[in-house]
């Protein structure tokens, strides 16, 4: 008896190609690209500089206006928030919130969330309700300033 064997990925989706700025942030892809991000300590020194901010008990979102057509995420998460492991968890949670209401945030938007000291990190409902509600409330102080 002789075994039969295939490529490893036989059966997997092929990607098609699509041209620059398809596929990405542009098309309302539930992506977190990195052109969503702030990565530069200069983007993030512009946030904190601008200091249009609104806060609750769980986060603290700081905005600024950008030159870009989309909303852009930074994170800010101290050790005086916990451990590696909850503020990996606090990271991960923020990010998830931001990446599924992306589309409903207002464009030309950099924000930074800082989780409070000694908050529990809470379920992610909670932050996304948190999230949407405090980015809201701070755009409205940034476009009325």
């Amino acid at each position: 008896m002789q075994i039969q064997t295939r490529p490893l990925f036989e059966n997997a989706p092929i990607r098609p190609l699509l041209p620059e700025g398809e596929g990405t942030i542009y098309s309302g892809s539930l992506g977190f690209p990195k052109s969503a991000r702030l990565r530069k300590s200069a983007e993030f020194k512009a946030v904190f500089d601008a200091r249009r901010s609104a806060a609750d008990k769980l986060l603290i979102v700081l905005v600024r206006e950008n030159a870009l057509a989309f909303s852009r995420l930074g994170l800010s998460v101290s050790r005086k928030v916990g451990n590696a492991v909850v503020r990996n968890r606090w990271k991960r949670l923020i990010r998830e919130a931001f990446r599924k209401n992306r589309a409903g945030f207002p464009l030309n938007i950099d924000m930074v969330v800082i989780p409070q000291k000694g908050a529990a990190p809470p379920s992610a409902q909670e932050l996304e309700a948190s999230l949407v509600r405090l980015v809201n409330r701070a755009t409205k102080k940034l476009r009325n300033a």
